[in-house]
């Protein structure tokens, strides 16, 4: 049943007159953190609610949230969250901001239960009220109506919003690439956002992410060939890395597991959790009998093994970087076993990747990544898609969003191309308000809205509680500083290693202490494999594991302790 929709605004022009106000709280200017305001007389929907992974200069901070504050002082005014697609950066905010706003969020199926598995983790159950919404069976929340469009993506169940208000119908494009072939879920809706446009869509909030690259988006489906040539072709085993939630990607693999006659093994929380959930409702087509418990994992003939973890991106302490370093308690890579890494390099983390890939070298085994071969397909449209999404809704305005500067600027540049004119297209930073008038003029104001980022530090959020937290533990135990300086080429130190006590002990009057503790780290370098002293976080973790034990023990003082690696 459809529900009727507020149509364009009978109320008169001027300044006491509703207006319709959109504000980006994350995902402007940056990708991640997605988070949307969008008011009208008050009245207040929420589009997204994710996180972003820290930056380098972010030390010590677990992810970044957007900075709510806004909403808080208008709790009552939200009608709820809707949600577009159940990534991280769509969804991972809300453990954080739901027990702040206390409103119901909205999503299809698979996001929902995504998103109640992250409540769940930060055991907010009692908190939670989630609501299902069905594509193209509109919800009216106040003075807007919401209908969900399916759309494709790296995820199934993903969604475009159309939100219709007094002053006209804004596009929320959501993640989306135009995929003919996606593997799972349902195709792209072509002929409602067609109807959208037939009426004119006041303003569309488009992905920005890929404008940079031409032609279209690789199909989900097109992945299939090139990894079972390596199914084929692989004599040992496969480990076979892509995230959690690249759901087409995990039922190729077990596909072609099942094609080809060989077990698959799941490493990763994630992983787990996310192909549970996805089984469950139904979005999985797994044979049983395909599926092993990674405990077996060594009792099954090599050219019968296939891994499906995460890690791709070269972190630390997943369970691909400890394959890497033959450290891994299930998993031991062998020479002539393949690894491929079937996920986007992102930017920033080539190092980390590349010094994976070289310890798998070095192991033995074949490494393949997504610039070698067409293992990976972005879940992003590219510059043709953008401009048929652009085609099929017919706004008026534009503002690209999900995106750096870069990116944003880029897709403007796309859009005057195809006609739109240059003052009909806004750059919104986070903050930003841009309004409409009854007469659908729009402006954005200059005055911004309080936007910035919010620290997470474990339970504790914004930056101002993590340096009170750091100065109290500084007060109460001090600092110990572990300066250790090691060769380059030879992975051995240069020198016996330099112990600095700041508010801890009197370091002239503790010379005892100071060489007992010099002889503990020495003990937990040595004891470091020598390949893995090449990862300065596996080194300064050993390090710092083994002076924590050490003070604790002889002391009952728990200080903060900091291992400096410098390499020479």
């Amino acid at each position: 049943m459809t529900i009727p929709h507020p149509g364009p605004s009978d109320e008169p022009a001027g300044e006491t007159a509703p207006k319709l106000r959109v504000i980006p709280l994350g995902g402007c200017g940056e990708i991640g953190m997605n988070m949307t305001a969008i008011e009208y007389d008050g009245e207040i929907l929420i589009v997204d609610c994710g996180h972003m992974q820290p930056e380098d200069d972010m030390p010590g901070v677990d992810l970044v949230i957007p900075d709510t504050s806004y909403l808080e002082e208008r709790r009552e005014k939200i009608h709820g969250i809707v949600l577009t697609h159940g990534h991280e950066d769509h969804i991972g905010g809300l453990p954080y901001i739901i027990p702040k706003l206390q409103c119901p969020v909205f999503g299809t199926r698979l996001t929902l239960a995504l998103a109640e598995a992250k409540l769940e983790e930060y055991k907010l159950g009692a908190v939670q009220d989630l609501r299902e919404a069905r594509c193209r069976e509109p919800l009216r929340f106040g003075p807007f109506t919401v209908e969900w469009i399916s759309v494709t993506h790296s995820i199934p169940d993903a969604s475009a919003l159309l939100i219709r208000t007094p002053m006209g119908i804004i596009v929320h494009s959501g993640d989306y690439k135009m995929d003919l072939s996606p593997v799972l879920g349902e195709p792209f809706d072509f002929h409602a956002l067609t109807t959208v446009g037939e009426e004119r869509a006041l303003l569309l909030l488009a992905d920005s992410t890929n404008v940079e690259r031409s032609g279209r988006a690789r199909s989900e489906a097109a992945v299939r060939p090139a990894l079972e040539r390596y199914f084929q072709e692989a004599e040992g085993s496969i480990i076979l890395a892509t995230f959690s939630s690249a759901l087409h990607r995990i039922q190729i693999c077990f596909d072609l597991a099942e094609q080809y006659g060989r077990k698959v093994f799941l490493s990763g929380l994630n992983m787990e959790r996310n192909i549970r959930i996805a089984r469950n409702l139904g979005f999985l087509k797994i044979n049983e009998e395909t599926l092993a418990p990674l405990k077996q994992y060594p009792q099954h003939p090599r050219e019968k093994r296939i891994v499906l973890t995460t890690g791709s991106q070269g972190e630390p302490l997943s369970g691909l970087m400890r394959m890497s370093l033959d450290d891994h308690k299930q998993v031991q890579v062998e020479p002539g076993d393949t690894v491929l890494l079937s996920a986007r390099i992102i930017p920033g983390n080539e190092r980390a990747i590349g010094r994976m890939i070289n310890h798998f070298f070095r192991r033995g085994a074949n490494v393949v990544t997504e610039r070698q071969d067409a293992i990976h397909a972005s879940g992003h449209a590219n510059a043709d898609e953008m401009r048929m999404l652009l085609s099929l809704v017919r706004p008026r305005f534009v503002a690209p969003v999900h995106g750096e500067v870069r990116h944003q600027l880029e897709h403007k540049r796309l859009l005057h191309d195809a006609g739109v004119p240059e003052e009909n297209v806004f750059i919104l930073d986070n903050g930003s308000v841009l309004e409409f008038g009854p007469d659908q003029t729009a402006r954005v104001l200059e005055e911004k809205i309080s936007a910035s980022r919010v620290l997470v530090d474990g339970v504790m959020e914004d930056v101002h509680e993590v340096v009170l937290r750091d100065r109290m533990h500084l007060a109460e135990d001090g600092l110990v500083l572990v300066l250790l300086t090691i060769d380059r080429k030879t992975a051995q130190l240069l020198a016996e290693p330099e112990i600095i006590s700041r508010g801890f002990v009197y370091m002239e009057e503790s010379e005892e202490l100071i060489a007992e503790l010099k002889g503990v780290v020495l003990e937990a370098f040595n004891e470091t494999e020598k390949e893995s002293r090449e990862e300065w976080l596996v080194v300064r973790e050993a390090v710092r594991r083994a002076v924590r034990r050490y003070t604790k023990k002889q002391m009952q003082r728990f200080p903060i302790i900091l291992p400096v690696v410098t390499e020479i």
